[in-house]
């Protein structure tokens, strides 16, 4: 046993320079970014919904890590079942063997399912996505996929091709054969669906960039038309799965949705090691795996290795023991309803949206001449100005993290740990008060950022 690795060490010779690493050896612009918008914070410590900064200082998270931190930071029980994970042993991954933990997992996520028979476990939401692509594809055997404006079910090339937002796909075609649609038009699917090429239609029931939840009735009358012209339903729950909006898969807040696929992972993981997963009906996965010879023919290296197994079993057990679909739920509408009741009072505030704890926050054009003019020089200079003008005091004198909920969408999008408290509540609704109250005085810190971020905006052009 060798000694010659001290992790500790290395984080106290070296943490420091974090910000100047990433600058030189990953993607320079995250530094930057996050020195403009005055995100470049270091913090040091985690527990449940909050971190501490290098002063001690506590934040609200109410980002999640993009909503993987689904119980929060280091929860215990996850924690626990990693170390036991560990100290076991395992001969894991050797590939020519049926290890129990990929089963026990399995088993565990399709009783939140009935009506789907079988998992392939992979290591991200994106490869959740594609394995649904490429089961349907060949199952049906059809080649296109139509998908929704402004969805997002990734960045690899596969999932990319049903990513609905410009910015990401430009530059990286040509793609898979696609159609978009709008989130709702079940007169657009049904033309594409009879020219007979359609393999799947995958939909995020509540998309993530701006929050937009799929009208009432539709996600079932999309299924009817599919299985009428032989294609599936693709149920993409990578953010909004497992207990997010308030049910264990948003999909479930409208009867009679059974999607032929569905396709988890984020807070799956615990907040520790990666996985996805792609849940599927049994016809499925027996035409892609017809016959041994065909065994590895979709299959991924580290896909169900044991310690994903292990935290992907911690975490639905403490869902299970902690109540915490239904914790998201009461909390999301104690929130949203505290939020709504801002709506009148502030002319910049137009709408609340979202369900349990996928809450979007939207501004708008405000009536009065003095925000008017305002407003307008943020959406001349560049539109989205205005939600980050709101972001960024929220972290910088309240200690809350947000974010703007997609490029240059005046939108803000809350997905906390779905363990926040009413305390938590609280602070969020009071630092967002006087945030609302300082931006519609027309002065203060929130516009004087605002004026920063205009001539970012006009350099960049």
């Amino acid at each position: 046993m060798t000694d010659g690795f001290d992790l500790r060490a290395l984080l106290a010779e070296r943490g420091g320079e974090r910000y100047e690493l990433h600058a030189r050896y990953l993607n320079p612009q995250l530094p930057r970014m996050l020195h403009t918008i005055g995100f470049d914070k270091v913090y040091e410590r985690a527990a449940g919904a909050h971190f501490w900064d290098a002063d001690g200082v506590d934040h609200l998270d109410m980002l999640a890590g993009f909503g993987v931190m689904g119980l929060g930071r280091h929860h215990p029980v996850v924690r626990k079942a990693l170390h036991d994970v560990l100290d076991a042993d395992l001969p894991d991954l050797t590939r020519f063997d049926c290890p129990p933990l990929p089963g026990l997992l399995a088993e565990r996520l399709l009783a939140h399912s009935p009506h789907l028979d079988r998992v392939f476990f992979g290591n991200s939401g994106t490869e959740a996505v594609e394995t649904a692509l490429k089961f349907a594809r060949y199952a049906t055997g059809r080649p296109r996929i139509v998908y929704c404006d402004h969805a997002f079910h990734g960045l690899t090339t596969g999932a990319l091709s049903v990513n609905g937002e410009k910015g990401f796909r430009a530059g990286f075609d040509p793609l898979l054969p696609d159609t978009p649609i709008a989130l709702g038009d079940l007169g657009a699917l049904e033309r594409e669906l009879r020219r007979g090429d359609v393999a799947a239609f995958v939909v995020e029931p509540i998309q993530g960039k701006g929050v937009h939840e799929a009208p009432p009735g539709f996600l079932a009358a999309a299924q009817e038309l599919l299985h009428r012209h032989g294609a599936l339903l693709i149920a993409d729950e990578v953010q909004t799965g497992l207990g997010r909006t308030g049910d264990f898969y948003a999909y479930q807040h409208e009867d009679g949705v059974e999607p032929d696929l569905v396709c988890v992972a984020k807070a799956l993981s615990g907040g520790y090691v990666p996985v996805g997963a792609t849940l599927g009906k049994e016809w499925i996965f027996k035409k892609v795996y017809s016959s041994m010879d065909r065994v590895l023919v979709h299959s991924a290296s580290f896909g169900s290795n044991a310690q994903a197994m292990a935290a992907g079993l911690a975490v639905l057990s403490v869902m299970e023991s902690e109540g915490t679909v239904a914790h998201a739920r009461r909390i999301g509408g104690l929130l949203k309803g505290r939020l709504e009741e801002l709506v009148p009072r502030y002319e910049l505030l137009h709408q609340i949206r979202g369900r349990g704890l996928m809450i979007g926050i939207e501004f708008g054009r405000p009536s009065s001449l003095g925000l008017r003019g305002r407003w307008t020089m943020l959406q001349t200079a560049r539109k989205g100005l205005f939600a980050q003008m709101v972001v960024a005091p929220l972290l910088q004198r309240h200690r809350i993290l947000t974010q703007v909920s997609g490029d240059r969408l005046e939108v803000i999008k809350l997905i906390p740990p779905l363990v926040i408290d009413e305390a938590d509540v609280d602070r969020f609704v009071t630092a967002f008060t006087a945030v609302m109250d300082d931006a519609h005085g027309g002065g203060g810190l929130v516009w004087d950022f605002g004026r920063t971020l205009v001539k970012q905006a006009v350099a960049q052009r």
